[in-house]
């Protein structure tokens, strides 16, 4: 091959990746984007939506925007979304730049059948933040307690008490929401999406230490989750006797 035309062809192989990188990174930020649009409308539900109490007193959010059911995908990924969890050393402090998510499995694909459906997370506890940012697959149900989560503004009693579940659940679909249980679904950190999104290999634990910076896009939700949830955690108060 003569020199020009090597040159030529490393020249369209390096746009090729390039542009490769690129889309992948905007597609990325399009997540963040989709994930604060849903995660606005469910807050503005005027009475039905997520208990604030509970939002107040989670220590990371979740959000799986337009999960569609593609169970012809190898692994049986349904859908891919967001995570920001609280930082400091006691979780409790503001919001952290995101982590790129994946999720399918078990009951997630009963609950979205053929339509597009949001999905909403809360991560209660400790013990469910360590079985999120561990690294590898997790099951709900098996590796952290999920129950399908109350709802109801005005129902602010429901949120003064100790849910038992480490996480809580709840989906969205043609307008409908409500709490969901997603047991036997899995979740993960999304490895690839993370490395598009801040140019390099990061795992969850060095996102929340504040290692990389949030992308501009991400700024909307972090924002909204500050103003609605709080810069510091306020922990759900144990149950009293019934």
């Amino acid at each position: 091959m003569k020199p020009v035309v090597k040159a030529v062809v490393g020249l369209c192989m390096l746009c090729l990746s390039v542009g490769t990188v690129v889309f992948a990174q905007d597609a990325e930020k399009k997540r963040l984007t989709d994930s604060y649009n849903v995660m606005k409308e469910i807050l503005d539900m005027p009475d039905k939506g997520i208990p604030g109490g509970l939002l107040k007193g989670s220590e990371c959010v979740i959000v799986l925007p337009s999960v569609k059911k593609a169970g012809f995908i190898v692994g049986g990924e349904y859908g891919r979304g967001m995570m920001t969890c609280r930082t400091g050393a006691n979780h409790d402090g503001p919001w952290s730049a995101p982590i790129m998510m994946a999720s399918g499995g078990g009951s997630l694909g009963l609950q979205i059948g053929g339509q597009a459906t949001d999905f909403v997370l809360l991560v209660m506890n400790d013990k469910g933040l360590r079985s999120m940012i561990g690294g590898s697959k997790m099951k709900l149900g098996a590796d952290a307690s999920v129950a399908a989560g109350p709802l109801g503004r005005s129902t602010e009693a429901a949120t003064n008490l100790r849910m038992s579940a480490e996480i809580l659940s709840w989906s969205r679909a043609q307008g409908v929401f409500g709490g969901v249980s997603l047991v036997g679904a899995t979740l993960r950190a999304d490895g690839d999406a993370n490395k598009n999104l801040y140019g390099k290999s990061v795992t969850p634990k060095e996102i929340m230490e504040g290692q990389v910076t949030a992308p501009e896009e991400a700024n909307q939700l972090l924002t909204l989750l500050n103003e609605t949830a709080g810069k510091t955690r306020t922990p759900v108060p144990e149950a009293g006797p019934k």
